[in-house]
């Protein structure tokens, strides 16, 4: 995820970052300004027409497609910000699960603390790399109760964690005679894992409708490219930036929107659930290891 400061307008305006659309459609706006030039060359040395219905007319299809692409973009930012609320809960869950165990687990039991921390910290690590279809085991601290050899087996790996982790502290209230029903008070924030899980699965799995997105680029496309016709009419070589920054305009919503719909990836505008992964294992590794490692 990009980090900037939002009130430093002029450097926000002339600098381009990687990702920036600008970079991305450069080579098409100067093709279309390249095709703008001859249609508009063909129209003033060999035709002498005027045709203001035509402008007309793309100014009221240009509003309707604002429209279309304002809804657009704001269903994709809706999935984007369910995702941050989704990995935001799970930061908040395994604070307050590790805040409940540390009550519960003895502070001489080094043992299943340093167990607990390794399972709950290692969920996260593995929803991320679930989330964008990948394997990556090196962010992975197997231990005792997570081993490689069982983790490697299993095709759904956040769920084989939160079944470890729920089987273990159901081990250990059995274990205390003074906790048998404490595992009431866990079983709220276990069962938070696989629903976080389940959430993030749902937005990742279901995209926006296919019909729904080839419409939208269908209607952008043919609203260009008949754009260097009808403003070559009227307003002639004036038509070269003016269709270029349309074009620019519509096609970096559509771009913008492909690429937050899917927030759990690896884009730069995507959410930086690397970062939340760490600071998730570091809190919980300072709840209920102290300066322990």
């Amino acid at each position: 995820m990009v980090s900037y400061n939002p009130k430093d307008w002029f450097k926000l305006i002339v600098q381009f970052h990687k990702s920036d659309t600008f970079r991305i459609l450069f080579p098409t706006m100067s093709l279309l300004g390249i095709v703008t030039w001859a249609v508009c060359f063909i129209e003033k040395k060999y035709l002498d027409l005027e045709i203001p219905t035509l402008t007309i007319f793309h100014q009221i299809a240009g509003f309707i497609i604002s429209m279309v692409l304002v809804f657009r973009i704001n269903t994709a930012y809706d999935r984007w910000w369910e995702g941050r609320k989704l990995w935001g809960a799970l930061v908040n869950n395994t604070r307050n699960l590790a805040i409940k165990l540390n009550a519960l687990v003895s502070k001489s039991d080094i043992a299943s603390r340093s167990q607990l921390h390794s399972l709950i910290s290692n969920f996260p690590f593995a929803l991320k790399e679930h989330l964008r279809n990948r394997n990556t085991l090196e962010d992975i601290k197997f231990s005792p109760v997570l081993t490689e050899e069982n983790f490697k087996k299993v095709s759904h790996k956040p769920n084989y964690i939160a079944r470890q982790l729920t089987e273990y502290c159901l081990e250990i209230t059995k274990k205390n005679s003074h906790t048998q029903n404490d595992y009431l008070v866990l079983s709220e924030n276990l069962n938070q894992f696989t629903d976080i899980c389940g959430a993030c699965e749902r937005i990742k799995n279901t995209p926006i409708p296919y019909s729904y997105s080839i419409f939208i680029k269908k209607m952008i496309f043919l609203y260009i490219i008949t754009m260097p016709v009808s403003f070559g009419l009227t307003i002639g070589y004036w038509s070269i930036p003016i269709v270029m920054i349309m074009f620019y305009a519509f096609a970096s919503l559509e771009l913008i929107s492909e690429e937050i719909e899917d927030p759990f990836g690896t884009d730069s505008n995507d959410l930086p659930t690397d970062e939340l992964s760490v600071k998730i294992k570091e809190n919980v590794r300072e709840i209920l290891l102290g300066d322990e490692d």
